[in-house]
């Protein structure tokens, strides 16, 4: 099964869930991702990054989709970089590759998805400030916001008034309710791509029931959100029941 130390993959699974639901679209799809990169050998690399290694080598079909600008490999390399934080000769370990064709290959998708990505977004955020901050973030990758939410109830009306075509939801609304609660009463009616923005990832990626397949770290920054973004439309549909 794998030569690597057990506490040192139990410490990588939350980042290596996340990169795989990421990847996959879906919270079911991507942790089979995970426990098939479990049983298959791994790869002489950090446990973290060989988990990275295998998922990527499953998950990634020999060319992209019709009409979709981005290849496989530039994909993961986005992923890899932004959501997951690794450095360039990191992701170039992960993607079997040298590190001058990993910064040309992260380049070049920076580019693709600045001029591809472009959707009404609503936001669900409880803190003024950071409320403001998020949206400045948003309209600068390009998107329209059509609401901002500072509970659940607010959150479901605008959700429903304006059917925006992305989520981007804070876990905790404090006074406000909980935004997870708030998402899953608005996919009940309507189906949206969601990222969630959270301080603490790990929480939301045990594989011990039903999680969201998209999150990002807060802060973060314009780019990782724009990331998060087009692979959140584009690869699939949160699953929150």
């Amino acid at each position: 099964m794998t030569m690597h130390d057990t506490a040192a993959l139990r410490e990588a699974l939350p980042y290596a869930r996340r990169y795989a639901r990421a990847l996959a679209g879906s919270q079911g799809a991507g942790d089979a991702l995970v426990a098939e990169s479990l049983r298959r050998g791994l790869p002489a690399l950090p446990a973290r990054l060989a988990l990275y290694a295998n998922i990527t080598l499953l998950s990634e079909p020999p060319a992209a989709r019709p009409g979709e600008p981005l290849s496989p490999r530039e994909r993961c390399a986005l992923l890899l970089t932004s959501l997951e934080g690794l450095t360039v000769p990191e992701a170039a370990q992960v993607l079997a590759i040298d590190e001058g064709e990993a910064e040309t290959t992260i380049a070049d998708a920076r580019e693709k998805v600045k001029q591809t990505v472009s959707t009404n977004v609503l936001i669900i955020e409880d803190e003024p400030v950071i409320a403001l901050d998020i949206r400045l973030l948003v309209s600068r990758c390009g998107h329209k916001v059509v609401g901002v939410a500072a509970s659940e109830a607010e959150a479901i009306r605008i959700a429903h008034e304006a059917k925006p075509g992305l989520i981007l939801a804070d876990v905790n609304l404090g006074r406000g309710g909980d935004g997870i609660t708030a998402v899953r009463r608005i996919l009940e009616s309507v189906d949206i791509p969601v990222i969630f923005v959270t301080a603490y990832p790990e929480r939301l990626l045990t594989a011990e029931g039903v999680e969201p397949a998209f999150i990002i770290n807060k802060p973060f920054d314009r780019m990782t959100l724009a990331i998060a973004t087009y692979q959140a439309i584009s690869a699939g549909r949160i699953p929150i029941a």
